[in-house]
């Protein structure tokens, strides 16, 4: 006999889990590595579903690095970091809302929809749901002092329209780009979205979704629990660097 646990018993063992959390919004941010295996995406989505399904209120976040640095590369342009931070021209924007708000987020709410849920994506812009100004220039690795371009820091998250679209039974989608009062478009990080969302909503839970296991240390090994501190010397040894940063 096999000693593998029915389908049943998941159900009852997830059941505390269902009740606790029932009714309760929860912020979940999909992006990175985790976005490129199609089985690993379908999964994801096939989880968001189910939170729906038992009565959560999952909202998604996505990012899209690797497929902006395609799209970018395609385009004979190269990708350029500062902090962690994607130096965004004009044109290299123009890539940006295309992939985000074009491509991935479409292709999530298509996903939802083949896999039997409902779900709506929007930016930052649509019924003013992010506000963001420019962000300051940052010192790159050689200590030269950097302007990022149309990058944006979040000045204030309107949670209204992602209520009303939990409150008509959908999965909001949200690409991390918005727009400011001169109409200019700004890319995001979606870490830093996700976590602003989380905060307008008063989410229960925010989720990271990840293909690491975690922060790890120079040897490999996962570190469970960090301070502020431990951030701060993780940051100048090296360890806490790219994407991680923001």
């Amino acid at each position: 006999m096999s000693n593998a646990p029915t389908r049943a018993e998941i159900i009852i063992g997830a059941l505390p889990f269902i009740q606790a959390f029932r009714g309760t919004t929860v912020v979940v941010k999909y992006g990175g590595n985790a976005m490129v295996d199609p089985e690993l995406t379908a999964t994801v989505i096939q989880d968001v579903i189910l939170m729906a399904l038992v009565g959560m209120q999952p909202v998604v976040v996505h990012g899209g690095g690797p497929q902006i640095d395609e799209a970018m590369k395609s385009s004979g342009l190269t990708p350029t970091f500062v902090q962690g931070l994607r130096v965004t021209d004009a044109g290299t924007m123009r890539i940006v809302e295309r992939v985000l708000v074009g491509e991935i987020n479409q292709g999530i709410v298509a996903q939802i929809g083949k896999l039997g849920g409902s779900a709506i994506g929007l930016s930052g812009k649509d019924g003013g749901l992010i506000r963001v100004r420019k962000a300051p220039p940052k010192t790159g690795a050689d200590g030269q002092v950097l302007d990022l371009g149309l990058v944006g820091e979040v000045t204030g998250v309107d949670p209204r329209p992602i209520r009303t679209l939990l409150a008509a039974g959908y999965i909001p989608v949200v690409a991390p780009t918005a727009g400011d009062e001169t109409g200019a478009t700004y890319n995001i990080n979606a870490d830093l979205v996700a976590g602003e969302i989380a905060a307008a909503l008063t989410a229960e839970k925010l989720v990271l979704l990840t293909d690491t296991d975690g922060v790890l240390d120079r040897q490999g090994r996962l570190l469970s629990t960090l301070t502020l501190q431990d951030v701060e010397r993780l940051k100048g040894d090296g360890t806490i660097t790219k994407g991680m940063l923001p």
